[in-house]
């Protein structure tokens, strides 16, 4: 239970933050606990995190401000293990180096310097560019499904033989983010529905006549080079490529060439024996 000093704090911060919102960072207590909060990071431009959407939570402890919350961030985002307590200066695996004068604002803004950034700590892994844009542009997909693990399905797009490919074990269906962030929630599923994003796998369903420029820009596997992702499909199959070198993505062929190569010789040595 929070202290009267923790409540008044985390009461005033809201309205704070509220009244002046923070770029790229949207924060709320749980009506239900005030020490529970939930936090939204929209990836900031010219990052590989562009246009993502980071959900994530705080757990504060009841003599807040005297002692630092535990952050969490749940959605994937190739920098953090999702739902895993995170080791940075203003977490509450330092309760020492915290500042009672940071708030929720200068503790998001520290979550989202560490995130750009390429530290590593306890609770963050480590992703190429180009995978961390494709979580990127998983991300309104994975927090409004739970991973794929949702029921719900999208007339025309929706495919009855899918079975939640990349889906969450356990997942609850994107149910807790649709409690917390209700008009992001119907948001992300309009933009899924405009985008023809099967809720299920995460895919761009295949149109049934002619493709939209949205949908086929859609389909398109990003370069290497491109700021952002701008493909859904085969998310998984373009990070595993992009983080091979020539020979892993061409071993068959030099196999085969080889075992051919062998062969030959072994007959121009065999034909040269019998002469």
């Amino acid at each position: 239970m929070a202290t009267p000093t923790a409540t008044k704090r985390l009461a005033k911060e809201y309205e704070a933050l509220t009244k002046s919102p923070t770029p790229y960072i949207t924060a709320h207590p749980s009506e239900t606990n005030i020490l529970e909060w939930h936090y939204v990071l929209t990836g900031p431009p010219e990052t590989p995190y562009e246009g993502g959407q980071y959900w994530g939570a705080l757990t504060f402890p009841s003599n807040y401000p005297y002692a630092p919350p535990a952050i969490r961030m749940h959605t994937p985002s190739g920098r953090f293990q999702p739902s895993t307590r995170l080791c940075l200066s203003i977490s509450d695996f330092h309760p020492k180096s915290f500042n009672p004068a940071w708030g929720v604002s200068t503790i998001l803004n520290g979550v989202l310097s560490f995130m750009t950034s390429e530290e590593m700590t306890t609770g963050s892994v480590r992703a190429s560019s180009q995978e961390c844009k494709i979580f990127a542009a998983r991300t309104r997909w994975w927090n409004s499904t739970g991973g794929g693990s949702t029921n719900r399905v999208i007339p025309g797009v929706s495919n009855s033989n899918s079975r939640g490919v990349g889906a969450i074990k356990a997942g609850d269906g994107g149910a807790k983010f649709r409690k917390e962030w209700p008009e992001l929630d119907k948001s992300n599923w309009e933009y899924m529905q405009e985008r023809r994003i099967d809720p299920a796998t995460g895919n761009v369903a295949p149109e049934q006549t002619s493709c939209t420029p949205t949908a086929t820009a859609l389909r398109r596997v990003p370069a290497a080079n491109t700021s952002r992702a701008g493909a859904v499909v085969g998310g998984a199959q373009v990070a595993r490529v992009a983080g091979q070198s020539w020979f892993g993505r061409h071993k068959y062929y030099v196999a085969g060439a080889i075992l051919f190569s062998y062969v030959v010789l072994a007959r121009i040595l065999r034909d040269s024996s019998e002469l």
